[in-house]
């Protein structure tokens, strides 16, 4: 098999920077009067760690937390002028089509955050997208909306951000955490946020069934309370489900054991409370990390994270959690084996990607996204790497609906110690599997407010339900800048907790905070998005990897390649290629198995380029051109026609 590359031309991208944080030390307080309506009138700031405050990631809590001295707001980095290079990817790319930015009209710094994101499309009619984010737009406004949205009626062409006459989103009195489901029986779109008209911080909703409409969008409540934290949400859109029609919503409550809760409902007003599930509550803490559903079973898996103390690589473990019956009873059927989590630095309670600015900046404890389909389980997840390595992107795959799961399976092949984390996956109900993570391989110099590249959203793909992938490649166009976030009334240390994708038909559609627009000379958050057919993707033609076999424990080996070619014989050399720029140039690291000789040619173009020991199977081709181009690679045993 011939593995192809194509060279992706670039620019570079500069950001202006962020100021320091501040120490976040536990002290005694008094209750003290606030103006900020995110903040309860006369808060006892000594209850921070007590009421679950410093573990949870909405916006509400981290206005207690600036509130309370514990954390500051973000700002913009001291003036000054600065260069607009760039490293704008130039097509073609290996996964998805354009980036499109999801922030359509008019901004007023310095409210001008959007990331943390989630995905839905109508799978009648895959012109009717709706992405969901947080949005600080409205965050001075009365009443408080932290939440928006943007609709494409038109595939994904273009979209456009809803905004009301006022000039806010339509989600009035929400504080942001996205989930968007879309109901395919009844053919209506319901969004849940952190809601301040449910209780102070409760769980609702708006619903609608012309989602283009900024006035179509109507209120509802899921559940009444006051420190509920990091929802997700499913919908069961199989007609032939006992259960069609109905949707979950999971979440952590902090005002009752910091345990998780799932609701359902079949009509969107009355919804009926299971949990809290089994094992979940204070002492060890276990984060809702996203909710899932089986699409052809109905079966709903919630994945649950030990966090153990929070903090960076510290000891976690990914739980699962399934119910047969419609949401009624859970049941863990799963708990994994103990894994550091990623991170370069601590703020508080929470892991950081990133130490400037200090104490920590992208908070990240390795929360991922599951999938389902026909009793296959798959789940992604970030861990620590190993020395200076502070994140790699995991995959895990269960084929008794999820009882038990394989050895996990790296899914970056860089071989660099730059990070890879907060993944998100989805899986089509034709058993394509999309994965997707931030990723720092060309760039990696990513203090803020520097003016280099810092990371790019690369992705892999499995075509057979996670038995074998394809190559990891660029998804977004550009190597992005590291965001600031300039809002003072969001926690400084923000940078969006998760990306949830959806799988279709017709592909998965996928979203990301991005830093590469300025405003007021700040390069700051805003939420992009982009999408991938089912169907291999043509170019790069993908050799054989490393790959989980459909058995419970196994140790993931070389199995034959995604695309229907015959099963490799034994001592057949495969071969794996990863392009990048190097001051301009177009350069290709090749990787490769199988050879027995001691030497290898190497072909570039039906030419060979150099011989080079076969031992460790490694070889960077630095091209010496610039520019667009398609390479061409084999290897071969020295001498012979024994090649890849």
């Amino acid at each position: 098999m011939i593995g192809l590359f194509v060279v992706l031309a670039g620019v570079f991208l500069a950001l202006l920077g962020l100021g320091a944080f501040s120490t976040q030390a536990q002290q005694n307080y008094t209750a003290t009067m606030s103006i900020d309506p995110l903040v309860p009138a006369g808060f006892d700031c000594s209850r921070i760690h007590e009421l679950g405050i410093d573990k949870q990631e909405n916006m509400r809590s981290g206005a207690i937390m600036i509130f309370c001295g514990q954390a500051e707001g973000g700002s913009a980095s001291p003036g000054g002028t600065f260069l607009h290079i760039a490293q704008k990817l130039l097509a073609p790319l290996a996964y998805g089509t354009t980036d499109l930015d999801l922030v359509t009209g008019p901004e007023s710094y310095p409210n001008i955050t959007q990331s943390e994101t989630f995905c839905a499309v109508n799978p009648d009619n895959s012109n009717q997208i709706v992405v969901a984010f947080n949005d600080s737009r409205g965050r001075n406004v009365s009443p408080i909306n932290i939440s928006g949205a943007s609709v494409s009626t038109d595939g994904g062409t273009t979209f456009t951000r809803l905004t009301t006459g006022s000039g806010q989103g339509p989600f009035s009195n929400t504080v942001g955490d996205p989930v968007i489901l879309y109901k395919r029986n009844n053919s209506t779109w319901y969004t849940v946020w952190l809601d301040g008209g449910c209780g102070s911080q409760g769980l609702g909703g708006y619903k609608s069934t012309t989602p283009w409409d900024p006035n179509s969008w109507t209120h509802f409540c899921v559940h009444t309370g006051s420190s509920d934290d990091r929802e997700s949400g499913w919908v069961d859109n199989n007609a032939s489900s006992p259960h069609y029609g109905r949707m979950y919503v999971s979440w952590n409550d902090f005002a009752r054991n910091d345990a998780i809760f799932v609701r359902y409902s079949d009509d969107g007003v009355t919804w009926t409370e299971t949990g809290p599930l089994p094992g979940t509550g204070s002492s060890p803490f276990i984060r809702d990390v996203q909710s899932t559903g089986d699409l052809v079973t109905g079966d709903v898996y919630v994945a649950g994270m030990n966090e153990g103390s929070g903090q960076f690589n510290t000891p976690r473990n990914n739980l699962i959690f399934r119910s047969t019956d419609g949401g009624a009873t859970f049941i863990n059927t799963y708990t994994g084996p103990t894994f550091n989590g990623p991170g370069r630095a601590q703020n508080g309670y929470f892991a950081c990607m990133y130490t400037n600015p200090a104490p920590g900046y992208w908070r990240h404890e390795g929360w991922g996204q599951p999938g389902a389909i026909n009793h296959v389980v798959h789940y992604v997840y970030a861990a620590h790497g190993a020395g200076s390595d502070a994140g790699d992107v995991y995959y895990i795959r269960s084929t008794d609906s999820g009882m038990t799961f394989s050895a996990a399976l790296k899914l970056n092949t860089d071989a660099t110690a730059l990070a890879q984390w907060e993944p998100n996956l989805s899986v089509s109900p034709g058993g394509t599997v999309f994965a997707v993570w931030y990723d720092e391989r060309n760039g990696g110099n990513c203090t803020a407010g520097s003016n280099t590249p810092c990371y790019q959203m690369f992705a892999r793909k499995s075509t057979d339900n996670g038995v074998t992938w394809l190559a990891d490649m660029a998804l977004s166009d550009v190597v992005s800048p590291l965001p600031a976030q300039p809002d003072p009334g969001i926690v400084a240390s923000y940078v969006g907790d998760y990306d949830y994708q959806i799988g279709i038909a017709t592909g998965h559609r996928t979203a990301w905070v991005d830093g590469r627009n300025a405003i007021s000379g700040t390069y700051q958050q805003d939420a992009f998005t982009d999408s991938e057919q089912v169907s291999a993707t043509a170019t790069p033609t993908p050799t054989p990897t490393a790959t989980v076999p459909p058995s419970p424990t196994p140790t993931p080996t070389a199995t034959s390649t995604p695309t229907p070619t015959p099963t490799p014989t034994p001592g057949a050399i495969t071969l794996a290629a990863n392009g990048h720029k190097v001051h301009g140039f177009d350069t290709v690291d090749l990787s490769w198995s199988g050879a027995t000789s001691s030497m290898v040619d190497i072909y570039r173009n039906g030419v060979v380029i150099a011989t080079v020991p076969s031992a460790p199977g490694s070889y960077t081709d630095n091209t010496g051109q610039k520019g667009r181009a398609t390479f061409t690679y084999k290897v071969c045993e020295a001498g012979t026609q024994n090649c890849s």
